[in-house]
């Protein structure tokens, strides 16, 4: 089970281009309809898009930047994202959330005798955790750590075991 996720934000971008156009045209048929004057007259769009020729370098900037724009949406469209569902050993269907992971994994940093904060950052094939301690000694501390968060996800089992990397930040110095 690798859940990714929803493609969300260019989704949402082309659907309100295109919810805005509409309410553009459906305005201006309902002021043509009224007898009232529209906010864009056909016969001006229609004489300044006549106008153009193919030479002129207007139509090949929009033509550009709707190139551009429409590589973006399909790249966003067919890169995958990461992965909002982990995969364990437990079969097809067995999964951890990315968030209740990272919580499961800090807190087993910061049960470490010495370990006053831990952030915990999951990456694709690493853990990458960055501890606090008030210790003017650390040594021994990056692999107590280490220890806790690999027994950690032994015992969660993941589908693929990620490398650990511990990093230690001490408070106070040895002076």
């Amino acid at each position: 089970m690798k859940r990714r996720p929803r493609r969300s934000v260019p989704a949402v971008l082309v659907a309100l281009v295109v919810l805005a156009g509409c309410v553009l045209a459906a305005a201006v048929a309902v002021q043509t309809i009224v007898g009232e004057k529209p906010w864009i007259s056909y016969d001006a769009v229609a004489s300044a898009l006549h106008d153009l020729r193919w030479s002129d370098p207007l139509p090949a900037i929009a033509g550009g930047v709707v190139a551009l724009l429409g590589l973006l949406l399909l790249v966003s469209a067919i890169v995958p994202g990461r992965p909002t569902v982990l995969p364990l050993e437990g079969g097809p269907d067995s999964g951890a959330s990315r968030r209740s992971y990272r919580s499961t994994l800090r807190t087993a940093a910061s049960t470490v005798d010495g370990v006053s904060a831990a952030k915990l950052k999951v990456k694709r094939r690493s853990v990458v955790s960055v501890v606090t301690t008030g210790r003017t000694n650390t040594a021994g501390l990056a692999d107590a750590v280490r220890a806790a968060i690999e027994h950690r996800l032994a015992q969660i089992g993941p589908a693929t075991v990620p490398a650990v990397r511990v990093r230690v930040k001490a408070t106070r110095s040895a002076s």
